[in-house]
C-alpha cells in the first residue's frame, strides 16, 4: 500500500477487521502487514513442526562388533552402518572384547581399520578409536555436501566348490580379507 502513517494503517486494519503486524522493525521506515495475526502464528508453528520432523542429523546410532566376527555378519553390520550414514545419522561403532580376546587387541584394530576403509566414501571419522576398558569406541559422521555413492559390492569369497561347502565357523573377517585380496 506504500508508506502510510501509523494512524492510517491502523484505521485500514480496523475496517478490514485484521491486525497490523510489524514484520521488519529494523528497516527505515519499518515494514508492517495487515493480516490475521492468529492465523500467521498458526502457520509459523506448522512450518517449525514440519522442519523439526524432517531433521534427522542429530540422531546417534550404534553398532556393536566383536573382534572375531564372521564375514557375513561383518557385511550385515557394514550395510547397516552405510544405511545409517546415508540417512544422515551419526554412527558409534562399539568393539566389545570378551574374556581372553583382550590378549589379541590387534584383531580388533585390524577390524576397525577395515571398517573405516569400507565406510570412507560415505562418512568420515569424527573421533578416533578410544579404549574404555573392554570396549573400543569409534565415531563416524556422514560426508558433508555431496551425493552418497552407492554401496560397494558385497565382498564374496572366490573359492572352489569344496571351500564353499566347508563350514566357516572358525574363520574370521581378518582371514577372509587376506583371501579376498
Amino acid at each position: 500500500m506504500g508508506i502510510l502513517t501509523i494512524d492510517q494503517a491502523l484505521s485500514i486494519a480496523r475496517v478490514a477487521r485484521l491486525d497490523l503486524v510489524e514484520v521488519a522493525p529494523n528497516l527505515s521506515p519499518p515494514v508492517c502487514r495487515i493480516m490475521d495475526f492468529g492465523k500467521y502464528q498458526y502457520q509459523q508453528m506448522k512450518k517449525e513442526r514440519l522442519a523439526k520432523k524432517k531433521q534427522t542429523g542429530g540422531r546417534l546410532k550404534e553398532i556393536k562388533l566383536r573382534p572375531r566376527i564372521e564375514i557375513h555378519d561383518y557385511n550385515v553390520k557394514l550395510k547397516q552402518a552405510r544405511d545409517f550414514l546415508a540417512k544422515g545419522h551419526k554412527l558409534r561403532i562399539r568393539l566389545v572384547y570378551r574374556g581372553r580376546e583382550m590378549a589379541h587387541v590387534e584383531l580388533g584394530n585390524k577390524l576397525l581399520k577395515r571398517l573405516e576403509e569400507d565406510i570412507r566414501d560415505i562418512g568420515h571419522v569424527e573421533t578416533p578409536a578410544r579404549n574404555f576398558g573392554r570396549n573400543v569406541i569409534l565415531m563416524f559422521v556422514p560426508q558433508k555436501g555431496g551425493k552418497v555413492s552407492p554401496a560397494p559390492e558385497q565382498r564374496k569369497e572366490v573359492a572352489d566348490a569344496q571351500t564353499e561347502n566347508k563350514p566357516s565357523s572358525s574363520e574370521t573377517v581378518q582371514t577372509d580379507q587376506a583371501r579376498q585380496g
